[in-house]
């Protein structure tokens, strides 16, 4: 259940008539009061002798008894109340019970023989309600409503729990603002899918990834097409900036700009800058700069070293400081928004989603300390560097290898907010996670088909050995793994990594130790990709070298001994 509060108006009759008229769209039916301050007050839907004017005078009656000079400018509250999709229908006497409820807690009308202000709740669709209340109590005094927001969400979270309604996790202030119901209208009539806010706060995320100073950052908001304006102080420092869509006007046809604090907390410049520094807040625009190839291969490599990148942060946000785990966090959305800008389109539309969804996990009140997340801001300016990937070959097989890996970093993400009670938080996690399921699903469908295809096709001792490599390495999973569908993929990965030069069951050992296993979809996939990594071989099967149909020579136990360090660490 969400309440709405919006801000202080000034015209009761007109809220009132928006409330009891048709809707922007034909979409408000049988408009009628479910609840009022006295529980008589005039209801000009249902009473065919009662008028908009009569509720309207009813509600201002205490303003107008003031002097004209002690009036409120703005002496109109309002909020709406809404279930959540899916929740049961509630009756006109439960709404009335929690239009109670909410004036109570927001102390718009606290009751107990406390001074009240009049208020009337108008029911015009199956969802929702309404709460209309003028701002001035029956003796006169002005109600104690601050922070009406806040307490009208935490009596909300009581009402859904004993209704029986979908329980929404609890905010800790540190979401970004929503669009006003004014924005999202707007956002309809011109056929956006998104509201221009919500537009410009991802647009303004995806030129945050990876970039290193003010003139990158503001180089690529030009490039995406945004309007751009500075706020410059008389020393000539730079303090700010705010930006617009180009095509979204007021109603004097000037365009409607945003500031970066107002599209969301982190997106404030001083706060953007703090990622730009290599040891945290105060160094302004110093950053460590790593060069990095471009051109062909440059794609695929750089999903390589995001792969790489992510697996320590995850080892980070497991073991590390909470202020280190929360910029590798935070670093992580970054990850996200670059990869959703540069991988096909195949796999776009759910990596964009994702990044969507991670946005309200990457802020929490546990400040972050920059400057250890270096690697993987690193690892988000490769990606946008090495420009866009193929759905195919190297760069499709190694976008899937990242996907897995970056899978694996949001789950555990939503493991460390659930430990600290950041119930949003945790939940964004959650759902970004899913989303990345199902692009490392469309992404991995074709390279671990061929795979498992070149497995199908492995001689029997060959298969055997990695057979028994599994059961060495990880005897208490093998069985499991080697009934899996994906088993071939992995028994042709074991066989392209000995072939190489490596001991299969020392890099099996080495990747399983790296972080359990249990809880994998496909324990075979996830190997699979952690091992073509760690071992450096082409993620792209049709990229490794032919296997015979005769099984090679295995290694001696001195040259596994030898071998061991070259399966390096995931």
């Amino acid at each position: 259940m969400i309440p709405s509060v919006n801000d202080p108006g000034d015209r009761t009759i007109g809220l009132l008539a928006y409330l009891y008229g048709p809707g922007k769209r034909e979409e408000h039916v049988d408009p009628h009061l479910v609840a009022s301050f006295d529980g008589m007050a005039p209801d000009p839907g249902r009473d065919p002798n009662a008028t908009l004017k009569d509720l309207q005078q009813l509600l201002d009656q205490p303003v107008q008894a003031l002097p004209k000079h002690a009036r409120p400018a703005k002496h109109v509250w309002h909020t709406s109340v809404r279930t959540a999709p899916g929740d049961r229908t509630l009756s006109d006497e439960e709404w009335a019970e929690v239009a109670r409820r909410i004036v109570a807690a927001t102390g718009i009308d606290p009751g107990e023989g406390q001074p009240g202000c009049r208020w009337a709740a108008v029911r015009h669709a199956d969802d929702h309600i309404h709460i209309v209340a003028t701002l001035v109590c029956e003796d006169g005094s002005s109600p104690d409503d601050f922070r009406s927001g806040k307490r009208a969400q935490a009596e909300a979270r009581l009402i859904e729990k004993e209704l029986g309604l979908h329980q929404v996790a609890p905010g800790d202030g540190t979401a970004a603002q929503r669009p006003t119901s004014a924005e999202r209208h707007k956002a309809e009539r011109q056929g956006r899918e998104l509201t221009a806010r919500e537009e410009l706060r991802e647009t303004v995320r995806r030129a945050v990834a990876g970039a290193t100073s003010d003139e990158e950052f503001f180089d690529r908001l030009a490039a995406a097409g945004l309007l751009v304006q500075k706020r410059i102080a008389p020393s000539g420092d730079l303090l700010g900036y705010k930006v617009a869509l180009p095509d979204d006007r007021n109603k004097d046809g000037e365009p409607v700009y945003y500031p970066g604090a107002r599209l969301a907390p982190d997106l404030s410049l001083p706060r953007i800058r703090e990622r730009w520094s290599a040891t945290g807040p105060g160094r302004g625009n110093i950053a460590v700069e790593v060069p990095r190839p471009s051109g062909p291969g440059a794609p695929a490599a750089a999903r390589r070293r995001m792969a790489a990148a992510a697996w320590q942060a995850v080892l980070v946000i497991e073991q590390g400081d909470d202020a280190v785990a929360s910029a590798y966090i935070a670093a992580a959305g970054e990850v996200l928004d670059a990869l959703a800008k540069t991988s096909a389109a195949h796999t776009r539309r759910e990596l964009r989603e994702a990044a969507w969804a991670f946005e309200r996990a990457s802020r929490s009140h546990v400040r972050a300390v920059r400057g250890r997340d270096q690697a993987l801001r690193q690892a988000a300016r490769d990606l946008v560097h090495g420009g866009p990937a193929f759905g195919r070959g190297e760069d499709g097989a190694t976008t899937a290898m990242a996907i897995d890996m970056l899978f694996f970093l949001i789950v555990t993400t939503a493991h460390w907010h659930a430990r600290k009670g950041h119930a949003q938080q945790a939940e964004a996690a959650q759902r970004a996670a899913e989303h990345l399921r199902a692009a490392y699903h469309a992404a991995a469908e074709h390279p671990l088909a061929v795979l498992r295809q070149r497995g199908r096709q492995l001689s029997r001792p060959l298969m055997q050995r990695q057979s028994a490599a599994i059961r060495e390495a990880i005897p208490e999973l093998a069985e499991q793994i080697l009934a899996e569908p994906g088993w071939p993929a992995l028994a042709a990965t074991l066989a392209d990594a000995e072939a190489a030069g490596h001991d299969p069951a020392t890099l099996l050992a080495d990747a399983a130790g790296r972080r359990e296993l249990g809880t994998a979809e496909s324990i075979s996939d996830v190997l699979v990709w952690r091992l073509r990594r760690t071992a450096g071989l082409p993620a792209d099967s049709a990229e490794a070298p032919s296997l015979t149909r005769t099984s090679p020579t295995p290694p001696t136990a001195a040259r596994r001994g030898r071998e061991r360090p070259r399966s390096g660490r995931q």
